[in-house]
Order: structure tokens, then sequence, then C-alpha cells
């Protein structure tokens, strides 16, 4: 009869991609519950039922850890939203559907917003604050571009800025992301986006001129 394995045998027994993988969802996980900066890298190892020393064999230190979990949040949103995206019949359908997209991917994971406000603020300089400009920018650079070929389509005002309407796109989320978490669990996040996307929708369209 084959000897059943251990539980900890079967987590000893894992890659390395996939013991990182999981101590970046601990970490985004306890986050959640917890501020930030007081998270430790113990507390990771508790969650995981291992020892603080199988941690740091596979990150040097805690900010590695959280460097990990940026470079999670880039790729992860990225996917999400270009696959949004994807589905759009166009430009404007697409900005539409990658910002409620971005909505749900935060509201899957409410610890995403707190995470990167924590690093802004207490990081002056180094790679966690460059990933973030990266992915920002990156994001503005995709919504400017969308936003131009609606222009080329007129399906928005020929003297619109995209640049700015990106900026402030990406401010609509960051401060209805703000909002609903100062009022908990009184305001769902997506009924809001829902009610607030069409009023920069109906902003930034083309105006059709009555006779």
């Amino acid at each position: 009869m084959k000897q059943a394995v251990a539980p900890d045998i079967i987590k000893r027994r894992m890659s390395s991609v996939d013991r990182q993988g999981e101590i970046v969802r601990v970490a985004i996980e306890l986050a959640a519950e917890k501020d930030v900066g007081s998270v430790t890298t113990q507390d990771m190892a508790d969650a995981m039922k291992l020892t603080q020393g199988a941690i740091f064999r596979h990150f040097t230190s805690k900010d590695e850890i959280w460097l990990a979990v940026m470079q999670w949040i880039r790729e992860n949103l990225m996917k999400v939203l270009s696959k949004a995206a994807a589905e759009a019949t166009d430009p404007l359908d697409a900005i539409q559907r990658m910002f409620l997209a971005h909505v749900a991917f935060v509201g899957k994971h409410p610890s995403i917003p707190r995470i990167l406000f924590s690093e802004l603020q207490n990081k002056q300089d180094g790679k966690i604050r460059h990933l973030i400009q990266e992915l920002v920018s990156g994001y503005e650079s995709r919504v400017t571009g969308l936003l131009e070929a609606a222009k080329e389509q007129s399906l928005v005002d020929t003297e619109l800025d995209c640049k700015s309407a990106a900026v402030l796109y990406i401010g609509l989320i960051q401060g209805l992301v703000m909002q609903v978490s100062i009022f908990g669990g009184k305001r769902s996040l997506m009924q809001e986006a829902e009610k607030i996307f069409p009023i920069y929708l109906n902003g930034i369209r083309k105006r059709v001129v009555k006779a």
C-alpha cells in the first residue's frame, strides 16, 4: 500500500517559482488584513506554516518580496486590461471595458491600492517606486493611444487633449478607490464605477451640432 505523503513534505517539494508565487499571494492577502508596513516575513511564514528561514531561501529581504508583489500586480493587471480591450468593438468601448475590468481587479484584490500607496510613501526612490512609475506611465500611454484612435474615428472631440484625458482616466480610478475605502462597505466599488464612467465618456465624446 502506498504511503501518504505528509503536507509538510509536499510543501518542501514545491518548485522555487511556485513557492515564490505562494509567498507573493500570502503577502497580498496579509496586506488586506493589516497595515502594509507592519506585515512581517514571520507573518508570511506563519500563514504558510513555514519557518521564517524558508521565506528567506526564496527572497533575500522583505523589500524583495514587495518588489515581486509589484511585479505580480503589473503583470496581472496588464493581462486583465488586455483581455478587456480585446473584446471591445471600438476604442471608446475598449476604454470603458478596461476601466470596469480594472475596478473589478481591485475589488478582487482590495489590498492592492494600499500596497501601492504604502510603497510610494515609504520609498523615496528605488526599484519599487520605478516599477510603479513604469506601470502608471505604460497605462497612461495605452489609454492615450486608444483616445488618439477614437479621435481618428471621430468618436471624441477633435480638440481633446488625449494625454490629459488619460491622466484623468487613471485619476478617476484612484479617487474612486479612495472614496469607497473611506466609506467602507457603505458603497460598492463597481456600482460607483458604473455610474461615474458615463460622465467621463460624456465629457470627451464628439459633440453633435444640431442644425
